[in-house]
């Protein structure tokens, strides 16, 4: 991983940060006038609609390679599944408690995304990246409970810890196929995910809002989830879904200071103390991405037979190691995937390396 592409990946995952953050101050002051399920609807309709008409404009630069394929579509079904369910848990979370709350609890999701990632798809989640989520936890729950001295969780939170789970699960989803179309992704959250939920509101009899505060939602949605989902995606194909998940956290505080300033909230003393374990987290997640990587080149011998004739190809490149691994010469066992990701994740196996 070259050390300018880390860079481009971590200014991505801190952009969508500060787009979604925008989210929750502002939906909650659409909801005045907007029902939860219909913005849930508006916000991936605007995503979608509005990259969508970016995409108009790109879609004859892109490789066929890149386009998403038959063999996607089980992830593609996930991932829209759960951005169905997920906002409209959100809205309701954020409609029943506090924009500054719903904001902070968005931390969980760090939580779900890795679990998965290192369970479901085996993903390599280091020591400092989990100590970095130990502390960003911790920072979530300070301010999770009702009031300043209970210990029950209101109802408003769980929905939104609810959400934060879904979007786990579809972080991992989305993670799966990031290195096809950023563009198709995006829109296909959109209008599939947004129309699911404008479905789900009509059956639930939600009133229709006017059409200037609907306009006004899908304006929120192309900058707070079009714009944000597009460079988390692009995020991940460098950071992987664990670590781009934590540079993501910074969206809650930022989604916090927002609501002060938009809704009137006002800080608890205990905010001041969860901001400080968030940025120790913070440290723990830049030290291990920007970790220092040294390069070496070796070579893949592939043989294939096709139509009776054997083939042998040599190919030659060079990829960065952790500068903790040994620097003598060693040799690395390789079998050839047709997925480039399945290839990167074998080889990280075999060269016992942090990639």
């Amino acid at each position: 991983m070259k050390k300018d592409s880390r860079v481009s990946a971590i200014a991505f995952a801190l952009l969508a940060a500060v787009l979604y953050a925008l989210n929750t101050p502002l939906s909650k002051a659409f909801m005045e006038h907007v029902p939860p399920t219909f913005m849930a609807a508006f916000l991936y309709l605007g995503a979608g609609v509005g990259v969508g008409i970016l995409y108009l404009f790109r879609w004859r630069e892109e490789k066929p390679s890149e386009r998403l394929t038959k063999p996607d579509l089980p992830y593609v079904i996930g991932m829209i599944l759960l951005d169905i369910g997920a906002p409209v848990f959100l809205m309701i979370g954020i409609n029943l408690g506090t924009a500054s709350n719903a904001s902070l609890l968005g931390n969980f999701e760090i939580v779900t995304t890795t679990l998965i990632a290192l369970l479901l798809f085996k993903e390599k989640v280091s020591g400092r990246l989990w100590i970095a989520i130990g502390l960003m936890t911790l920072s979530s729950l300070l301010l999770t409970f009702e009031g300043a001295g209970s210990f029950r969780f209101s109802l408003g939170s769980l929905f939104v810890l609810l959400a934060t789970c879904c979007w786990g699960l579809e972080n991992n989803c989305t993670r799966r196929i990031s290195h096809k179309s950023t563009y198709q992704i995006v829109v296909l959250k959109g209008l599939f995910s947004g129309s699911g939920s404008f479905l789900i509101a009509l059956s639930l009899g939600e009133p229709i809002p006017a059409g200037a505060y609907a306009a006004g939602a899908m304006v929120l949605g192309f900058v707070a989830y079009g714009l944000s989902i597009f460079f988390y995606v692009r995020a991940q194909r460098t950071l992987g879904a664990a670590k781009t998940s934590a540079y993501y956290a910074a969206a809650p505080f930022i989604g916090v200071l927002l609501a002060f300033a938009i809704n009137g909230e006002r800080p608890a003393p205990a905010y001041f103390f969860a901001l400080a374990l968030m940025l120790a987290g913070t440290v723990f997640v830049v030290y291990d991405t920007m970790v220092k990587h040294h390069i070496h080149g070796h070579t893949h011998v592939i043989v294939h037979t096709h139509n009776g004739t054997t083939h042998t190809h040599v190919l030659t490149h060079a990829h960065g190691h952790d500068h903790f691994a040994s620097e003598e010469k060693h040799g690395h066992h390789h079998e050839v995937y047709l997925n480039s990701a399945e290839h990167w994740a074998a080889h990280a196996k075999d060269a016992q390396c942090d990639l």
